[in-house]
């Protein structure tokens, strides 16, 4: 008799086990989705800057225009980004390009003090301050899932559930990594 109560004890906690570990998968999976979606927002707003920084910046800066084209077409890859990769990717090549912006403007004292310039760059640098600290926490939340989808006894119940580890949001290649170039130009060029 105790033997049964000694096994029904055994059997309750393993039952206990097995819901707290699928609990915890799910509240990690959501963790996940929740702080991915916290950087889709931020890149929207960001991106939804853009045509206004493009427009205030394109009659200052006539021999950048490859720069202007350059968040042009990142602002449009990263909209029909469907994985996390061509999203980070996107999201990369805009930042190095704005950031090469905001360098060049440097020579042009007027746009510096463009009221609308100003305030769009000021807005830009909280965002990607933002967008930053979400890339962060979206990156640990992802290690702590797949910490928990690959550890032992866990990875068994992630299996039976089908939880899978996560990519997590990085530079794709050495050359985003780069710091922007800028190019002076002088008065004849």
């Amino acid at each position: 008799m105790n033997y049964l109560y000694i096994l029904l004890g055994i059997l309750i906690l393993i039952v206990i086990y097995i819901v707290y570990s699928y609990n915890r998968l799910i509240s990690m999976r959501n963790m996940v989705d929740t702080a991915y979606s916290n950087i889709d927002t931020l890149l929207q707003k960001r991106f939804d800057l853009v045509p206004n920084l493009v427009s205030t910046v394109k009659g200052y800066m006539k021999h950048e225009r490859e720069l202007l084209e350059e968040i042009t077409r990142a602002r449009s890859d990263w909209m029909n980004a469907s994985t996390i990769q061509e999203n980070a990717g996107a999201d990369d090549v805009a930042s190095k390009a704005l950031k090469s912006i905001f360098a060049v403007a440097e020579n042009y004292p007027d746009l510096k003090a463009n009221q609308n310039f100003m305030m769009l760059q000021e807005e830009l640098v909280g965002i990607e301050n933002k967008i930053a600290y979400s890339r962060q926490r979206y990156n640990r939340t992802v290690l702590s899932l797949n910490i928990a989808v690959q550890q032992f006894p866990t990875n068994i119940l992630a299996k039976i559930f089908k939880f899978e580890t996560r990519e997590f949001f990085e530079v794709e290649s050495d050359k985003i990594r780069e710091a922007p170039s800028v190019k002076i130009y002088g008065d004849g060029q």
